[in-house]
């Protein structure tokens, strides 16, 4: 069992590696070639920053695949199945449609086709839901049409899920990372556990995705040197699907063994062991309500669906007055309890203290929801090992040069000195106030030159 663990571990090292050293360059490519869009008004960040990180995400998507089929414990993964062949189909044909979008700006109706038209290239070669467990029936075949329909919804409901919520720095590939981590460790049960060869390609798809978003992760992290773009976030969102689409279509429940009996009762009784491949939209479930409320809110308004707004949920927690960090860390925090919740209570059902872990930690997530001016302050004697912003100003004066040498500090600063100081004093408010709907940016990246210490004060003419 130890072996296919280093396997896939070495598999996602060698993704994240490639994904963090093809950025840079990537980077300086889509400078030079202006893939760089105006400030619009829903945005975050001040100063242009250039796109195309999929492209990186994409060259690590490449590695681990051909790194996987190198290794001895994964090399049936692509003798016995063709999914991984039908992923990388798709997944270049999704990038290819991200790229140009990143730097021409297609129509949406276009990207949706294209999407449509990725998903239906891996149900050709046999990436598909063949059948589904429904409680009370059992497991129910689908025919041709139907498990390709039902695919394609998928893949497209995922896509756009992830893609809708891209929009502060780190947000889609940390989600994504963690839905990812989650399935991995349910597929891999499935396939070591229970000994289901069906798994395996799913739980390399979770290995290489979490691998290519940790990879990106460092660059992208606020503020932004670099944004995914739509050739990243549908890049992810279509191997998210995959792996979905492969452990729910391929896997036999009969092959589980979990009751004996009728069919009908064996699917009650393994109701919460799919509940993970029955509802795979579970992991991304705060991407796939905000798709959901964005498309109401829209429609209610007169827009069209894939109107661009400022009304996604990360949008509405920098207006309540979340610096954008901590509205970062809270989306992480609920996606983490609904993934990790969901696969924690199909392991151990018949145990309530899963939900009393899970309506614990929910209430947490509340509290921190309802206090986005609280800020933190580590213990005295931490303070020098935590950034000014957490330590108490008390000790932070007690400990200044003037007052261990007894001195008086100074009544009358210089000018610079008090420029100096307010421009500070306004960088670190800057991060606790809330944004107003409407104003560009807290995001201090820039995608020429080294970052700008202090915030720039002048209007942004979206027109250049």
């Amino acid at each position: 069992m130890g072996q296919p663990v280093r396997d896939y571990l070495l598999t996602l090292c060698v993704t994240a590696a490639v994904t963090y050293l093809l950025t840079g360059p990537v980077r300086k490519f889509a400078i030079a070639v202006g893939a760089m869009p105006a400030i619009r008004a829903r945005d975050v960040h001040r100063e242009p920053t250039p796109r195309l990180g999929g492209i990186a995400m994409f060259g690590g998507l490449c590695a681990g695949l051909i790194v996987a089929a190198h290794l001895f414990n994964l090399q049936g993964v692509f003798e016995l199945s063709n999914e991984p062949r039908a992923l990388l189909s798709g997944a270049a044909l999704i990038w290819l449609i991200g790229v140009l979008d990143d730097k021409f700006e297609i129509d949406a109706l276009i990207k949706l086709g294209g999407q449509m038209i990725a998903a239906a290239v891996m149900v050709i070669q046999g990436l598909t839901i063949l059948w589904l467990p429904i409680p009370g029936v059992g497991t129910v075949a689908l025919t041709q049409w139907q498990g390709t329909l039902l695919t394609v919804a998928l893949v497209v409901i995922t896509i756009n899920a992830v893609n809708f919520v891209d929009g502060l720095d780190g947000l889609a590939a940390g989600m994504v990372c963690i839905a990812s981590a989650a399935f991995f460790l349910y597929a891999y049960r499935l396939w070591m556990g229970y000994g289901i060869e069906a798994a395996s390609p799913a739980t390399l798809f979770a290995a290489i995705l979490m691998g290519m978003c940790l990879g990106f992760l460092p660059h992208n992290m606020h503020p932004a040197r670099i944004f995914m773009g739509d050739s990243g976030s549908m890049l992810i969102g279509l191997v998210l699907a995959a792996g979905a689409i492969s452990i729910t279509g391929q896997v036999d429940p009969d092959l589980m063994q979990l009751f004996e009996g009728s069919e009908r009762g064996a699917t009650h009784a393994m109701l919460p062991v799919f509940i993970p491949l029955l509802l795979p939209l579970t992991i991304i479930a705060i991407p796939a309500a905000d798709l959901v409320l964005a498309i109401v809110r829209r429609t209610w308004n007169g827009q069209s669906p894939f109107a661009a707004d400022r009304g996604h949920l990360h949008h509405r927690l920098l207006e309540v007055g979340h610096s954008h960090s901590r509205a970062v860390l809270i989306m992480y925090f609920w996606s983490a309890l609904i993934a990790f919740g969901t696969v924690g209570y199909s392991v151990h059902s018949a145990s309530m203290w899963i939900v009393f872990v899970i309506l614990a930690a929910s209430a947490v997530g509340l509290v921190l929801l309802l206090m986005p001016r609280f800020t933190p302050r580590a213990p005295h004697w931490a303070n020098r090992f935590v950034p000014p912003r957490y330590r108490h100003r008390a000790a932070e004066q007690a400990e200044s040069p003037a007052s261990s040498y007894g001195e008086k500090p100074p009544l009358v600063a210089s000018g610079a000195q008090r420029g100096v100081a307010e421009a500070q004093m306004g960088e670190e408010d800057a991060e606790r106030a809330p944004v107003a709907v409407g104003v560009s940016g807290v995001n201090g990246a820039t995608a020429i030159g080294a970052r700008s210490r202090f915030s720039d004060r002048r209007s942004i003419d979206s027109s250049r």
